[in-house]
């Protein structure tokens, strides 16, 4: 089970690399990137296929990111999420965010321990919005309902 202090450490950076955020301004991706520039995060995108998202320049990879980013959130699949961590780990970012909501969501097994191998820390299959003050309806409820059956991060 993933800590509450690590997803606190997460949220407690400034600059964050979003990985694989949509170029829709509808997809669920790009929602969650909009709140986070909302809330005054140094939000940098990423994905391969755009010059840039919601005004901010894109990059294609995490390494190729200037000045580097203090963690990484990621919305993968699974497969990718192998191919992204050693892409962080080579561009030295310290944590590593797998996203999972409903579905499979980011989080692979292999790319879980590979960043532990390597001294990174980890939030393998959350959702941010849980943890964001005021997200609200469904966020907030679905929190609460993980916290009745003990299955919220402590």
């Amino acid at each position: 089970m993933n800590s509450l202090a690590l997803i606190q450490d997460f949220l407690g950076r400034h600059r964050l690399a979003i990985v694989g955020v949509s170029r829709n301004s509808s997809d669920f991706t790009r929602s969650l990137f909009d709140e986070f520039v909302r809330r005054g995060y140094d939000a940098v995108p990423v994905n391969p296929n755009a010059e840039e998202i919601a005004g901010r320049s894109c990059f294609r990879s995490v390494s190729e990111i200037e000045p580097p980013v203090e963690g990484a959130l990621l919305f993968t699949t699974p497969d990718r999420t192998d191919q992204v961590v050693r892409d962080c780990e080579k561009a030295g970012v310290p944590l590593v965010w797998m996203h999972r909501g409903a579905g499979r969501g980011a989080v692979s097994p292999a790319a879980v321990d590979f960043c532990r191998e390597k001294g990174m820390q980890v939030v393998a299959g959350e959702c941010p919005w849980m943890f964001l003050s005021g997200s609200g309806f469904p966020h907030g409820v679905h929190g609460f309902f993980r916290k009745i059956f003990g299955r919220y991060p402590r």
